[in-house]
């Protein structure tokens, strides 16, 4: 698959970012954030403005060439304009995802010698003011929806400062003397491309979390090579609600902004399915976790129906999974099918598809493997899904799916000027313009990831003939049995995520004679299965602990264990009665699973499966 050269970014680095938009995108909206009223809005000018007049405020704060300042704000316009000011005044952004605890943060802005945190609210500042006796470098706060009475500052602590009172002074400072704008520009255009844009610190799945720095040239020699591949317009209208503390949701971005997409953020990830309907996008990024949210949820609303329903509702996924799966391969779909499409459209698939606004053209997921059932799923209705792949430390983009040659199960194939390579234990390699620096202050860490020009990424996966990737794990998850046998956990994993009773569910075993799994029950489709088997309902503790719904899922674990290695073969499972979130600690901000915590939260559970007799297999 051959993919165009990419064009040449029209900025040479992102503190020019603001200057480009000036001049090329005159929107009346340019960025928005729904709110439950309607949304508030930015236009180009507007936001051009603010981020020079905040940038100057960061000036006046000491902040120069160089500097660490700290993010900690939910994903919204105001996140953009800090991350320009602070870029436009030579400094580093240091992102930090508002979810992580005290002592995540403190870790992170202490190793960063962060000397300016900018955070969304009054919750935030709280916790920074906590933390400031631990952070000496620490000089300024500022906030960016403070309360209307701000409360007591510690005596001798960093000055808190309101956004909007920093824009106010910064405008005032322009109005009285417009050569500062000039100034402004000037500065801006001094970053170098060489110069270091960002640390981001990497989600800490087991111990301490590493910095990553990233100058201008890796993230946009990224920026157009991905879009080589993905294929955004300027005329695209995306929904951003992925954190942007995350380098996947943060170069969307800049792509979108170099393009001149008018970019809507949601509300939070609570009220994702109402900005849905409310924007209706033509892009969306997401993760797994999202779109199997969404076919659940489908699924979800469907046991309850009548029968007829039921009944339509099947022919009609019949009709657009012939279709999607002969497009697919890159064949002409079947007569019969491509017959009834239009009629299965017109009944049901266009209303699956206004369930998320009716006009998405693409959605690209990244940071873990997607479920092969709901890709097909989304394929089915109209949904085109395209994977793809990398890491924080590749700015982050490596692999993507052509929107029209994609290929389920593959995470793409490699984006323009990055190179990939399979090693001989099976790991990834990547080398290319977008590769970090190294990890900040970690000269070890940094020489066992970069070896010879190539990043070690810690997956593994292989190549197709037609250069298309699958990863099929992390290779500091897989499983060594006590026989010495390694298990990949990943694709096990998805397996059983594809029947529509499992919500999430994680393979144990490390160091055991065989491997247990911990499911959690999709508890709406359980219920309508239980329903229609006659069986009685109950709380989500008593369903978990009942023989028949045990049973239930022993059925689901035999059919897979069909297709498995002996070694491999699940011989214990257990029913948790409930999900697993981020504030548990059980996902990082991005969602994905934190092996290590789970196991630790679920430890006496993953003891009884062990201290039992396993099944014969």
């Amino acid at each position: 698959m051959t993919v165009p050269e990419p064009d040449t970014a029209p900025v040479a680095t992102l503190a020019e970012l603001p200057l480009y938009l000036a001049g090329r995108f005159d929107r009346p909206v340019l960025l928005r954030r729904c709110v439950a009223e309607g949304f508030e809005e930015f236009s180009t000018r507007e936001f051009v403005d603010q981020t020079r007049a905040l940038s100057l405020g960061l000036r006046q704060f000491g902040i120069g060439s160089g500097d660490r300042v700290g993010l900690v704000c939910e994903s919204r316009p105001e996140w953009s304009i800090a991350d320009l000011a602070i870029l436009t005044a030579g400094a580093v952004n240091v992102p930090v995802y508002p979810t992580l605890s005290a002592t995540q943060t403190r870790f992170i802005l202490h190793d960063a010698g962060v000397k300016v945190v900018v955070v969304s609210d009054d919750i935030q500042l709280a916790k920074i003011l906590g933390l400031a006796p631990e952070l000496p470098a620490l000089t300024t706060v500022i906030v960016v929806v403070p309360a209307a009475a701000p409360g007591v500052r510690p005596a001798g602590g960093p000055a808190v400062h309101a956004l909007r009172d920093v824009v106010a002074e910064g405008r005032a400072r322009v109005a009285a003397d417009a050569s500062l704008v000039r100034q402004y520009e000037a500065q801006a255009r001094r970053v170098g491309a060489g110069d270091v844009a960002t640390i981001i610190y990497t989600s800490g799945t087991t111990g301490h979390p590493k910095g990553v720095v990233l100058t201008h040239r890796n993230i946009l020699s990224n920026l157009m090579a991905v879009n080589a591949v993905v294929q955004i317009r300027g005329d695209d209208e995306p929904l951003s609600f992925l954190p942007l503390s995350h380098v996947f949701e943060r170069l969307a971005l800049y792509l979108f902004l170099v393009l001149g997409c008018q970019v809507s953020f949601a509300e939070s990830l609570q009220t994702v399915s109402r900005d849905l309907v409310r924007v209706r996008p033509t892009i969306m990024t997401g993760v797994p976790r999202v779109f199997e949210k969404f076919h659940h949820a489908v699924l979800d609303a469907l046991a309850s129906a009548p029968a007829a329903r039921k009944a339509l509702f099947h022919w009609a996924l019949r009709v657009g999974s012939a279709v999607a799966g002969a497009r697919l391969a890159r064949k002409r779909p079947p007569m019969w099918a491509a017959l009834q499409r239009p009629l299965a459209d017109a009944l049901v698939l266009s209303k699956i598809r206004a369930r998320i606004g009716g006009r998405l053209r693409l959605m690209v997921s990244g940071s873990a493997p997607l479920a092969h059932t709901t890709g097909e799923f989304l394929f089915a209705v109209g949904l085109p899904i395209s994977e793809a792949y990398g890491l924080t430390e590749s700015s982050p983009g490596i692999t993507a799916n052509p929107p029209g040659a994609v290929r389920l199960g593959t995470v793409g194939i490699p984006v323009p000027g990055v190179e990939v390579r399979i090693a001989d234990d099976g790991e990834v390699l990547a080398r290319g313009p977008n590769i970090m620096q190294g990890y900040f202050n970690r000269p070890a860490e940094t020489a066992a990831a970069l070896r010879d020009g190539w990043l070690h990424t810690g997956d593994i996966g292989h190549l197709d003939a037609d250069g298309y990737l699958t990863i099929t794990d992390r290779k500091k998850d897989l499983i060594v049995t006590s026989g010495g046998k390694n298990i990949a956990p990943a694709p096990i994993e998805l397996r059983l995520k594809e029947s529509p009773l499992v919500s999430e569910a994680v393979l144990v075993g490390d160091r055991r004679k065989f491997p247990a799994a911990l499911i959690i029950p999709d508890f709406v489709m359980l219920e309508e299965h239980l329903r229609e088997a006659g069986a009685p309902s109950g709380s989500r503790e008593e369903l978990t602990a009942r023989a028949d719904v045990q049973a239930i899922y022993q059925a689901i674990l035999d059919e897979i264990n069909v297709n498995l290695a002996q070694f491999e073969k699940i011989k214990q499972f257990a029913l948790l009665p409930k999900e697993m979130t981020i504030e548990g600690g059980e996902l990082t901000p991005t969602m994905k699973i934190r092996r290590r915590v789970v196991e630790q939260h679920w430890a006496p559970v993953i003891e009884q499966l062990y201290a039992r007799e396993p099944a014969s297999l």
